[in-house]
């Protein structure tokens, strides 16, 4: 079992989470009905390619770094993916498909809050499988989505 996952397949879906929240923040910038909202998720999706890229360094530095032990390394893989399956850019898809949820800008903010919240919680379970030298890195991003929250919550 304790080859069954490495640290760096989690940056991987760091990279991957930064991605769909790039996109997903043009996506609303694309649907903003004034220039401030419309800025605001422009920053928001600059945000987020920043962030990828911190993590696409941060892969290449981990190499084929292997998670510590675990007592049940099953399990811990278990609710890992269960963490990336419910963040919102994964559960609900297509854009497109998001229409009908955020046909309001405070639903578009509050659908946004989820995403930073969820990328939070899933930064902070990363944070425990990289190397000491790391985790700067991942607590400066944990940092920066907060902040995006409260931005978010100023703009409701």
């Amino acid at each position: 079992m304790a080859d069954l996952f490495k640290a760096n397949d989690i940056v991987l879906a760091a990279v991957e989470i930064e991605k769909r929240g790039e996109k997903f923040y043009l996506y609303l910038a694309d649907q903003a009905e004034d220039s401030t909202t419309r800025k605001a998720f422009e920053h928001l999706a600059r945000e987020e390619v920043k962030h990828k890229a911190l993590f696409e360094k941060l892969y290449e530095r981990l190499g084929k770094v292997e998670m510590p032990a675990r007592s049940n390394e099953e399990e811990f893989l278990s609710y890992l993916n269960a963490l990336v399956d419910s963040h919102p850019l994964f559960r609900d898809g297509d854009l497109d498909e998001m229409k009908d949820l955020i046909k309001t800008r405070k639903n578009a903010i509050r659908m946004a809050m989820g995403f930073e919240k969820e990328s939070i919680l899933f930064f902070m379970e990363m944070r425990e499988f990289v190397p000491e030298s790391e985790k700067k890195f991942i607590v400066q991003c944990i940092e920066e989505e907060r902040s995006h929250l409260r931005q978010l919550n100023e703009m409701l």
